[in-house]
């Protein structure tokens, strides 16, 4: 069992994602920190200096943070489109490389053999 879970854990695929996985969450963190200390402060100087992070509505005793969320949307949104961009960009990298190769058929010897002896004939027609 312990060889089953060592080779499943150590594929490639498994490394990549765990890859991919840890570099998501820094990522993440940056668009947080982008959403939190730069597009919210902006946003709330637009609508007149009033901080949106902290909007909240009393609701009897429930509290409603809309701010929170609206920042928690606007994460997504900034997230979504950066990995849109991001996948646009490697896709077209990788059509760049991608070189579609044409096999042609390989004839044989006997097949080669046999083409020049019909094109020798058919010079031999011409010529006579």
């Amino acid at each position: 069992m312990w060889k089953e879970f060592k080779s499943f854990a150590l594929k490639g695929n498994v490394m990549d994602l765990a890859v991919a996985v840890i570099i998501g969450a820094a990522f993440g963190k940056i668009v947080t920190s982008l959403v939190n200390d730069l597009l919210m402060p902006l946003i709330g100087i637009l609508l007149g200096g009033k901080n949106l992070s902290g909007r909240e509505f009393e609701f009897g005793n429930a509290i409603l943070k809309y701010g929170a969320f609206l920042q928690t949307v606007i994460d997504f949104f900034i997230v979504a489109f950066s990995i849109f961009l991001f996948i646009k960009v490697v896709s077209k990298f990788k059509r760049k490389e991608e070189v579609i190769l044409i096999e042609l058929p390989t004839s044989s010897k006997e097949e080669q053999l046999l083409t020049e002896i019909r094109d020798l004939l058919k010079q031999q027609q011409t010529q006579g």
